[in-house]
């Protein structure tokens, strides 16, 4: 069985988007397969036209292809663990907050636009049958190093985006949490207040 043949919907409480349900991130890519460029340029269009606060747009992306140069330096900023399954993906992207502008002012929502950009490219790449998987595990100032960031662009996060692999390439524990039952606190604990 591999991933691409696991049925991974979520157990939504209340009906959503079946596109929602279905997303999810592993961590088994296909190390042979080459991401479709059209899918990719999709995924970064829909991250393009996120909203975002005062139409700011403060989310850039490095985008890194399997065999480039780019995707050896994002490969370098990931952790031990991260790294023995994220560089099988077919593309590397790191996600980037502009956190304020040239003037210096700083841009608050910074972070949380570039997570609704993320979040659209994810929701995108899925329809188009890629898969997403985001990381923290990483080095923010290797990649900063490595692609001369200026100080207002700070790295968030990594992503290994590509075609879902077979789990069984995976180590046992990585393995069993790729299999595992999809789960979420309930949606009580997670609304505060609903009046």
């Amino acid at each position: 069985m591999t991933a691409t043949t696991l049925d991974r919907t979520a157990p939504t409480d209340v009906p959503v988007l079946d596109i929602l349900a279905a997303r999810w991130s592993p961590r088994a890519y296909d190390e042979t397969a080459t991401v479709d460029e059209g899918a990719l340029a999709r995924a970064l269009e829909a991250a393009r036209w996120s909203p975002s606060a005062y139409n700011s747009q403060p989310w850039r992306f490095i985008v890194a292809r399997r065999g480039s140069e780019a995707f050896a330096g994002l490969s370098a900023a990931l952790v031990e663990f991260n790294a023995a399954w994220a560089t099988r993906a077919g593309v590397l992207i790191a996600a980037i907050a502009e956190t304020e502008n040239e003037a210096g002012r700083a841009n608050v929502t910074a972070q949380y636009d570039l997570g609704q950009a993320v979040a659209h490219l994810s929701v995108q790449a899925h329809h188009d049958g890629l898969f997403v998987h985001q990381m923290t595990g990483f080095d923010p100032a290797v990649v900063s190093e490595r692609f001369d960031l200026a100080d207002r662009f700070r790295p968030f996060t990594l992503l290994a985006l590509g075609e879902a692999g077979d789990p069984e390439i995976l180590p046992d524990a990585m393995r069993e949490r790729e299999l595992a039952p999809r789960e979420r606190r309930a949606l009580a604990e997670t609304v505060l207040v609903n009046d």
